[in-house]
C-alpha cells in the first residue's frame, strides 16, 4: 500500500504536469486544452453606418469606413486646430487629442515602468507599436464622433495644492444640428474619472442620438506578463447581473465566437491586463449596448473595440441632454474597485479558486497592514496557513513515520515473496492490519490542502500590490524572477530535503524518480516572480520542520534516504 500512496502523489504530481502545459498552450497562443475560456458567438452589429458607433464596425461590415469624417462636418470643424492637451492630478496624467477628445495616453503616477523604474508606468498610448485610447462619442445620424475636431477650453491643467479636482473641457462644432460638449473630470487619489456628455440641439427638428463609449486596443500583451510556465489574461471583459464576468479573448474575437449579454441595465465593459485594467461605467438603471468586436487596422496593426452605447431619447431643437460617465484607468486594486461599481474587482481574476483566494488576499493584506513588507507578509501568511492546517499535517506526517517504520519489515516481505505477487500483497495488509497503519493516511490531508495553496499562488501572481515590492537584500522586486537565483536554488535544496526525509521506494524504479522529478519540477521556479518562490521556500521549510518534530516524537529519526543510481 506504500506504493499506492505513492501512486497518488505521482497521480497529482502528472495533473500539475498537465497544468503547465495547458499554460504553455496559452502561452503560445492556442486556445487552452483543458480550461479554456467561456463559449463566444459575436455580438451582432448593425452594418449601416448611421446605426452603430464610428470606428467600432466590424471589420467586414460593408458600412462606410471607420474613422472618416462625417459628411456633414462643417468647415468650422475642419477649421479647428488639432492640439494634443494633458491633464494631471496627484496619481494620474492623462493626455487628449482634441480630435474627438479623445484620451490618447494616461500615465498612472504612483506605479513606475516595467522597464524603466525611473518614469511612471504607462497605461494607454497611441504610437504606431503599439495603440490603447478610448474614445467615446455619437452616432444615429450625421452627428459628433471621436473623428470630430473640437475646440478645447481653457483652464487649468494641473490640480492645484488646494483643489479636490481639475477639468478639461471639449466643445465640437454644430455637426447634423448637434454640438456635443465633453468634460473631462479628475479628482485628487482617485483612477475614477468623470466623463460628462452634453448633447446641444441647435437645429430646427428633434433628433434622437445614441452615445457610444468604447475602449480600443491591439492584440498585443504587455511586457512581463506572462513566462514559459504561466500566462495572464489581456483582452476585453464584460460584466452584468445576468451572465456576471465574461473575459473575452482576441482569438475568440477573430473567430467571431464572442458570446456577450448585449442589452443590460448595470454592468461596464474593460480592457484587462496584469495587473491594471481600463473599464466604462454608467450608472445602474441606464439602459446599454455592449459590444466587443474587431475594427479597422491602424498603422497595419490589428484593432479591436470593446464598449458600450446608450440611447439619449429625443432632444428637442433648443434643448439639451447630459449623460454622466466614469472611466476606469488604474491599478487591480480590490478595494478601490469594489467601491466603484458591482463586479469590477472581478478584473482581478483567480480563476476556478476565488472562492478561496478572496478570503487569503484579504488575510495577507491585513498582515501587510502590520508588517509594512510584502515580503515577511507572504512568510507571515505562509505560517498562518500552516499553523491552521497543523493538525492535518500531522496526521499527513505521523501516518508517514508509521510507514518508514515498518518500511524494513515490508522490504524484507517483499523480497521473500517477490516470485508470489499475490502472497506478497496478502502480507503486506496483514501486517498495516496488525501494525494499525493506514497507507493512505499521509495523501488525503495533503490533498485537501492543495487548493488551498493554489488559490495563494494565483493571489500573489495578481495582486498588484506585489508588483516592483522589495523584500530583503538583494530582492528588490517580488514580482520579477530573482536576480541571482538564490531563492529557487535554495528552493531546489529544500525540495531535495524533503525528498530525502520521505521513506525509500522499494522500487528502484521509483527511488530514482522520487529524485528526478523535484529536480525537473524545480527549474520552473527559476523563471517565477520571487514573491511566489519566497511562499513555496517557506511552505518546504516549515513542512520540514513539523516532519521533523512529529517523527522525533513518535520515535521515528529523522533518517536521510539518499539516492542510489546504479
Amino acid at each position: 500500500m506504500n506504493d499506492i500512496r505513492r501512486t497518488i502523489l505521482w497521480v497529482i504530481f502528472g495533473f500539475s504536469l498537465v497544468l503547465l502545459w495547458d499554460k504553455w498552450q496559452v502561452h503560445n497562443g492556442r486556445q487552452a486544452t483543458f480550461f479554456p475560456g467561456p463559449p463566444t458567438a459575436t455580438a451582432t452589429a448593425p452594418t449601416t453606418a448611421a446605426s452603430q458607433p464610428p470606428g467600432a464596425t466590424s471589420a467586414s461590415a460593408t458600412a462606410s469606413p471607420a474613422g472618416s469624417t462625417p459628411a456633414a462636418a462643417t468647415a468650422a470643424a475642419l477649421a479647428i486646430p488639432r492640439e494634443r492637451v494633458t491633464l494631471s492630478s496627484d496619481v494620474l496624467r492623462l493626455s487628449f487629442d482634441s480630435e474627438g477628445g479623445s484620451l490618447i495616453h494616461g500615465e498612472l503616477l504612483k506605479y513606475t515602468g516595467a522597464q524603466d523604474k525611473s518614469a511612471p508606468f504607462v497605461l494607454l498610448e497611441d504610437t504606431p507599436k503599439h495603440i490603447y485610447v478610448a474614445q467615446t462619442g455619437l452616432f444615429g445620424g450625421d452627428f459628433p464622433t471621436h473623428n470630430t475636431p473640437m475646440r478645447v477650453v481653457p483652464g487649468a491643467r494641473e490640480l492645484g495644492e488646494s483643489d479636490n479636482e481639475v477639468q478639461l473641457r471639449f466643445e465640437s462644432p454644430e455637426v447634423g444640428g448637434v454640438k456635443l460638449i465633453k468634460t473631462w473630470t479628475l479628482k485628487r487619489g482617485s483612477y475614477d474619472v468623470g466623463v460628462r456628455h452634453e448633447v446641444v440641439n441647435t437645429g430646427t427638428s428633434s433628433v434622437s442620438p445614441q452615445l457610444y463609449l468604447q475602449l480600443v486596443r491591439d492584440g498585443s500583451k504587455p511586457d512581463g506578463s506572462d513566462s514559459a510556465f504561466y500566462s495572464t489574461f489581456t483582452g476585453p471583459a464584460v460584466y452584468t447581473e445576468a451572465k456576471k464576468y465574461q473575459k473575452v479573448e482576441f482569438k475568440a474575437i477573430d473567430d467571431n465566437k464572442v458570446d456577450i449579454e448585449k442589452s443590460s441595465p448595470n454592468g461596464y465593459v474593460a480592457m484587462v491586463q496584469h495587473y491594471f485594467a481600463t473599464a466604462w461605467l454608467l450608472a445602474d438603471g441606464v439602459q446599454r449596448e455592449l459590444f466587443v468586436r474587431k475594427i479597422e487596422p491602424k498603422n497595419n496593426i490589428a484593432r479591436y473595440a470593446a464598449g458600450m452605447s446608450t440611447a439619449l431619447g429625443e432632444v428637442a431643437p433648443g434643448q439639451t441632454k447630459a449623460v454622466d460617465a466614469r472611466l476606469f484607468v488604474g491599478p487591480q486594486v480590490e478595494k478601490t474597485m469594489e467601491g466603484l461599481t458591482p463586479g469590477l474587482e472581478l478584473v482581478k481574476d483567480y480563476g476556478m479558486f476565488t472562492i478561496l483566494a478572496k478570503p487569503l488576499y484579504w488575510l495577507l493584506d491585513k498582515i501587510h497592514s502590520l508588517l509594512g513588507n510584502w515580503g515577511w507578509s507572504i512568510v507571515g501568511l505562509v505560517l498562518l496557513l500552516k499553523i491552521a492546517f497543523y493538525w492535518l499535517n500531522a496526521k499527513a506526517y505521523a501516518s508517514m513515520a508509521k510507514m518508514k517504520a515498518i518500511n524494513p519489515k515490508i522490504m524484507e516481505m517483499r523480497e521473500r515473496l517477490k516470485g508470489n505477487p499475490q502472497q506478497m500483497q496478502m502480507e503486506m495488509m496483514r501486517i498495516y492490519r496488525e501494525e494499525k497503519v493506514n497507507p493512505m493516511g499521509g495523501c488525503f490531508p495533503i490533498m485537501i490542502q492543495i487548493p488551498v495553496f493554489i488559490a495563494l499562488y494565483w493571489v500573489l501572481l495578481s495582486s498588484v500590490e506585489i508588483r516592483h515590492a522589495p523584500w530583503i537584500g538583494w530582492v528588490h522586486d517580488l514580482s520579477a524572477p530573482d536576480p541571482y537565483f538564490i531563492l529557487p536554488l535554495l528552493m531546489t535544496a529544500s525540495t531535495l530535503l524533503q525528498t530525502a526525509l520521505n521513506p525509500a521506494p522499494p522500487d528502484p524504479m521509483q527511488a530514482k524518480m522520487m529524485w528526478f522529478m523535484p529536480l525537473i519540477f524545480s527549474v520552473m521556479f527559476f523563471f517565477f516572480p520571487a514573491g511566489l518562490v519566497l511562499y513555496w521556500l517557506t511552505n518546504n521549510i516549515l513542512s520540514i520542520a513539523q516532519q521533523w518534530i512529529i517523527n522525533t516524537r513518535m520515535g521515528v529519526p529523522p533518517q536521510f534516504n539518499l539516492p542510489k543510481f546504479k
